[in-house]
């Protein structure tokens, strides 16, 4: 595993070879005296490594004073930020009207659930990559799964999941999602996007 930079001048004391498998993605860590740098390789569910070339899609962040703590990382809650504005602009560039199919239909996407997995940390100043991509598609859910890595580097420095379901804002219950957005979802993403 590289590691693509010293962390606060400091030199790498440790490569751990050890590594995990939960059958989704295997991890190897690197240890410096204040920093875990782990490399993931994430399986898709036909037993296939995902890389972060097979993402098609990312969006660039410069990490500003006012994202990070007093330990000068970026404050957790800032990732769902990062998430939800990369995931907008996936849905733009598909292209999809997420607005216009709000007024055309009365349904809208409610997010039933949030993965932030932290990796290793994001400074102040830094450039960092989001990459996005709809991983699953059911009836009424779209499961997009997210990256991020320091720009031009494949060290992963967080990733997650955003589940929607696409739903009827006058009855409050699922409804199917629409099938254009299936459509542009299955184009862009090919054989990589599992159809549940």
């Amino acid at each position: 595993m590289k590691v693509d930079r010293d962390c606060n001048g400091c030199s790498l004391l440790k490569l751990s070879s050890k590594s995990f498998d939960d059958r989704k993605s295997i991890y190897t860590t690197a240890t410096c005296s204040f920093y875990t740098v782990v490399k993931v390789e994430q399986i898709n569910s036909k037993g296939r490594f995902v890389a972060k070339h097979e993402f098609s899609f990312s969006y660039p962040f410069r990490i500003r004073y006012s994202e990070i703590d007093g330990q000068g990382v970026v404050f957790n809650a800032h990732y769902l930020t990062f998430f939800d504005t990369a995931i907008t602009e996936y849905f733009r560039q598909l292209p999809f009207d997420y607005q216009g199919q709000l007024e055309k239909t009365g349904n809208d996407f409610h997010t039933v659930r949030t993965v932030v997995d932290y990796k290793a940390p994001v400074l102040f100043d830094e450039d960092i990559e989001v990459f996005v991509r709809a991983a699953r598609i059911g009836r009424s859910s779209l499961s997009l799964a997210l990256e991020i890595y320091a720009k031009d580097s494949d060290q992963l420095r967080n990733s997650g999941e955003v589940v929607w379901v696409n739903t009827d804002q006058s009855s409050g219950k699922s409804v199917p999602l629409p099938v254009d957005l299936i459509d542009l979802l299955r184009a862009r993403e090919g054989d990589s996007l599992d159809l549940g």
